[in-house]
């Protein structure tokens, strides 16, 4: 059923001190190393101040655990991964980080950070981990991210749709053809992504009505009770409703239990006790001026996307540069697509003129049952782009990515970043890297925009943002 915001507005609100305080006393005894893997780049949209790291080697998660922050992020980027592939990575970062907790004597937990939308590889990545990790009493899921739009009301998941919330089994996410879904309520989203492994009745809720009465220990008595990897569903519709939540979780952690986490990037935020930040300014961006314009790389195929690139070419400053990514099944004419792409952002950048360039919005379609090769087109579709960005003759004033396969290809293979600082966000759930010194490019700002989060306007208004010396 649909909702509308004026629906919501009835459930009684929290005391803001009182949760404060009350979470503030219970953080001074949390003392989990908190180590989030990020199945795409845009799990940092609500952090500022924290690592990520882009490869999960040995050294690597121990860099992590040495650090003063009790959070860093791990990019897997395991939504363009095949099942088996994502299986092999979760096994071996598990297997590592169980053994580096160890070597230190810290105690730890491991969060899944999935898409807001409910698509990627669950259960399979925290199936794998729980394997390696020994038995743990309960699996929470959490995929509120209010910037996005994403509410979780009496068990269903919503999506925002300007004043309305659709239930997300109805939109078009939902229709995504390698990890679709038909469940708004996450009981039977469990079940359905289960296969019946795990019965929608069986499933722990904490309701919004527990969460706005404050009862604490109510929550931790249901966390308490839960055991055999039980998964747990939460309601919220407020990041202040996430932190109640988590009070009564660290109080349970506290006592022993265990639990893996497949949630969006609100959660990370809160039980990361990371401050909140205004949005980032122009001269926190850019420290020194380029006389040389910047670069937005275009992959997603959301409709949200398409129709923010729609408004982008609104402005006329841009350079914009369509790759007709379909050629991918033809390798010569392919590879020259690629040249001309790539020459032509070259002269744009150098001139000092932004470079748009976005792929062909149809998609990519092979026709039934060809989702994985679908899928492996799409990332060699995204490794050519990021190939132009790694190549490219000149260094852009900034860098923007959109969508969530793009901006991990385009960070780690294009910039080839091993480290980045995440800055903050230039708006709501859209955030910031400053790339490390061995980068592509160093310390430019990276602009991660997923594919399904702001307005239609909001990438137009980013582009102007960091174009202001030039147009004012």
């Amino acid at each position: 059923m649909t909702l509308t915001l004026q629906q919501i507005k009835d459930y009684p609100k929290l005391d803001a001190n009182q949760v404060n305080s009350e979470y503030a006393k219970t953080y001074e005894s949390f003392k989990h190393k908190i180590v989030v893997l990020d199945d795409d780049p845009t799990g940092v949209q609500t952090v500022h101040s924290v690592s990520v790291y882009t490869d999960w080697e040995k050294e690597t998660i121990e860099r992590g655990f040495q650090e003063d922050n009790q959070i860093f992020f791990i990019l897997t980027n395991s939504r363009a991964f095949s099942a088996q592939k994502t299986e092999e990575v979760h096994r071996t970062i598990a297997q590592r980080v169980k053994e580096t907790a160890a070597a230190f004597n810290q105690p730890f937990l491991i969060i899944s950070r999935g898409d807001s939308t409910l698509r990627g590889h669950y259960p399979l990545e925290t199936d794998v981990m729980r394997q390696e990790l020994g038995e743990m009493d309960g699996e929470v899921i959490l995929p509120f991210f209010e910037q996005g739009g994403r509410l979780t009301i009496d068990n269903v998941h919503y999506v925002q749709q300007d004043e309305e919330l659709i239930p997300a089994g109805e939109t078009e996410f939902a229709g995504d053809r390698t990890f679709g879904y038909q469940a708004s309520d996450l009981t039977e989203w469990v079940e359905e992504k289960t296969k019946g492994a795990y019965k929608a009745e069986d499933v722990t809720t904490i309701s919004l009505e527990s969460i706005r009465s404050f009862a604490i220990d109510e929550i931790e008595a249901q966390l308490l009770a839960v055991k055999n990897f039980q998964k747990v569903v939460v309601n919220a519709i407020e990041e202040q409703d996430v932190r109640v939540f988590t009070i009564a979780l660290m109080k349970a952690l506290q006592k022993g239990k265990t639990y893996l986490y497949r949630t969006a990037a609100t959660f990370t935020k809160v039980i990361g006790n990371v401050s909140t930040r205004k949005l980032l300014t122009r001269s926190e961006l850019i420290q020194e001026d380029s006389v040389n314009g910047g670069l937005v790389v275009i992959g997603s195929h959301v409709k949200k996307t398409t129709e923010q690139l729609e408004a982008l070419m609104e402005l006329d400053a841009p350079v914009f540069i369509q790759f007709n990514s379909h050629l991918v099944l033809e390798k010569t004419a392919f590879d020259e697509e690629v040249a001309r792409v790539k020459k032509e952002a070259e002269d744009a950048i150098a001139s000092g003129v932004t470079a748009v360039i976005y792929t062909r919005r149809e998609r990519l379609d092979l026709g039934e049952g060809m989702k994985e090769e679908e899928l492996a087109l799409s990332v060699e579709i995204s490794l050519a782009l990021t190939n132009i960005v790694r190549t490219l003759s000149v260094t852009p004033n900034y860098v923007i990515a959109k969508g969530g396969i793009t901006s991990s290809d385009v960070g780690t293979n294009g910039l080839q970043v091993k480290r980045a600082i995440v800055k903050g966000q230039v708006a709501p759930g859209i955030p910031v890297w400053e790339t490390d010194e061995g980068s592509t490019f160093p310390h430019i700002p990276y602009v991660i925009f997923p594919g399904n989060v702001g307005q239609i306007e909001t990438l137009k208004e980013v582009v102007e943002l960091l174009e202001q010396k030039q147009i004012n």
